[in-house]
């Protein structure tokens, strides 16, 4: 469970940003999306292959 303190006078808005960080650092959210479907281990290794040639393309691109 998150506990975020809240500082004498600080805004709630402020606090809740503070709060929303904390949440995305944790990765609660990504598990949670993991969790909810299964998906086949070969699945899973054609999307990061796919994901690393795109990121592969990217950087060749920028080098030209």
């Amino acid at each position: 469970m998150l506990v975020i303190p809240i500082k004498e006078g600080e805004n709630i808005d402020r606090a809740l940003k503070r709060y929303k960080r904390k949440f995305d650092k944790t990765g609660t959210k990504r598990a949670l999306q993991t969790r909810k479907q299964f998906t086949k281990p070969s699945i899973a290794r054609r999307a990061q292959l796919q994901k690393a040639q795109y990121i592969q393309r990217l950087r060749d691109a920028e080098e030209i």
